[in-house]
């Protein structure tokens, strides 16, 4: 069974070696794991909380999209696509809102830093502050919520926000009475790989000390580490591999016996720009594949934006369906539906032959079934199951439960029906919105009639 797991991405800077190490190498790994239905999305729309720049978010969510892209990352295995594509987040981030309490927003760490920081300069203490700021942590909740993700790998400063989006979570789940939200788990990576930056602190973009991945190409990536600080002893005179930002840096992109044999030519006197040179041609070795992938990437836009808009199709099937069953608690549902017409479902005419299953093998060998109606009109056609038996344990469940207890969803002109929040069937595309409501009463009627069949069996 997989774990879905969901990655924010920020779109605002160029990426460094530092990022790759500890964020992009370890989370594309993770993806091609087979227990894990990896989600990664660019937070362009966090970004603007950060930058006013256009040219800015704009040219940063090309270079980061590149930039994974480039690195491996495949979007046939995860989720790829940008947060600004789904605007079902957005429409959760107001459902959210309206549950979300004022007090627990106040509390929020970059909140309260703005205001100290105000209330210390002897500022009004909201100065500045926009509520984009102040919201974060709501559309940080809609990001996760909108997908199930089940873990959210995050750095220690962002463990309140997916304790924030629990309890938002737990809260609506609470008003409304189901269990419409899957409470997200944080992931901390105790073992995250930190570089050493050019002055030997942790490499920021803070302390302007990094150390580019692709940018200025492998003229500037030679250049910048030659920059590297390191003591004065001179050639001939042993180094200390544990205090050398070089050795750190050159162990995490190494293998063990490259590691071992560094760090006897620093223990032996290498001199430090022999030292240099070697690391650099040891980064080279990795980073110049996947820049030469990177700068192919960024001459074709639209090819990243074709993989985005791609795993923003896929994504949006998984929210659309979200945003559909909490339309239809909060009370958001089609009017023929709703008031005095609520659990009334249309009644099936009567009929020789009731409703019925027909199960079908497909060309690609899997399993599926068809619900018909007692005219044999079409309501239900499954998804694919490679066992046989999966497929009727499904129809023994949907003859079980009726249509009050199935879970089905509408979705624009279509129809989804849901068991334990996953997908099973999909009912055709209708004309108009009104069709599929009337095919709703339908398909909710059959099931009834199937589980009263069941019942008197």
């Amino acid at each position: 069974m997989q774990t879905r797991v969901l990655t924010g991405i920020t779109t605002t800077g160029t990426p460094h070696l530092g990022n790759y190490v500890g964020a992009i190498r370890p989370a594309i790994a993770a993806s091609q794991r087979a227990d894990v239905d990896a989600f990664f999305f660019m937070a362009d729309y966090h970004a603007l909380i950060k930058s006013d720049d256009p040219a800015r978010i704009e040219r940063s969510r090309l270079e980061i999209a590149a930039t994974w892209l480039a690195a491996g990352l495949d979007p046939n295995r995860a989720t790829f696509y940008l947060q600004s594509d789904i605007p079902e987040i957005p429409e959760l981030t107001w459902l959210l809102t309206c549950v979300t309490a004022k007090g627990l927003l106040n509390r929020a760490h970059a909140y309260k830093a703005a205001v100290d920081k105000n209330t210390d300069a002897g500022e009004d203490p909201d100065a500045g502050i926009t509520a984009g700021l102040y919201m974060y942590p709501v559309l940080m909740a809609a990001d996760i919520l909108a997908f199930d993700a089940q873990q959210v790998p995050v750095g220690r400063d962002q463990i309140q926000h997916i304790e924030m989006a629990r309890d938002i979570a737990q809260r609506f789940n609470h008003i409304y009475g189901h269990e419409l939200f899957v409470l997200p788990e944080v992931v901390i990576e105790e073992q995250v790989a930190t570089l050493p930056g050019l002055d030997g602190r942790k490499m920021s973009k803070s302390y302007d000390n990094t150390i580019p991945l692709f940018a200025g190409g492998a003229k500037q990536l030679r250049d910048t580490v030659m920059r590297v600080v390191t003591d004065s002893r001179m050639p001939g005179e042993a180094k200390d591999p544990e205090s050398s930002s070089l050795f750190t840096i050159f162990r995490a992109f190494a293998s063990e016996a490259e590691s071992n044999a560094f760090r006897r030519a620093l223990e032996e006197g290498i001199g430090w720009g022999e030292a240099k040179q070697v690391l650099y041609e040891r980064l080279e070795a990795d980073i110049a594949p996947m820049r030469e992938r990177y700068e192919q990437l960024i001459a074709r836009p639209a090819d990243i934006e074709g993989i985005l808009r791609e795993g923003a199709r896929k994504a949006r099937v998984i929210a659309g369906l979200k945003i559909a069953a909490l339309r239809d608690a909060v009370g958001l549902r089609a009017m023929s539906s709703s008031g005095a017409m609520a659990g009334k479902a249309k009644p099936m005419p009567k009929a020789a032959r009731p409703p019925r299953f027909a199960s079908f093998r497909d060309s690609d060998g899997s399993f599926r079934f068809r619900l018909f109606s007692s005219e044999g009109e079409e309501l239900l056609l499954s998804k694919s199951f490679k066992d046989p038996k999966e497929a009727g344990a499904i129809q023994k469940r949907l003859k079980t439960l009726g249509g009050a207890a199935a879970n089905v969803h509408s979705l624009a002109r279509s129809l989804v029906l849901e068991l334990d929040g996953e997908p099973v069937a999909t009912a055709p595309e209708y004309a108009d919105e009104a069709e599929r409501d009337e095919a709703l009463h339908y398909l909710r009627a059959a099931l009834d009639s199937l589980a009263e069949q069941e019942q008197s069996e």
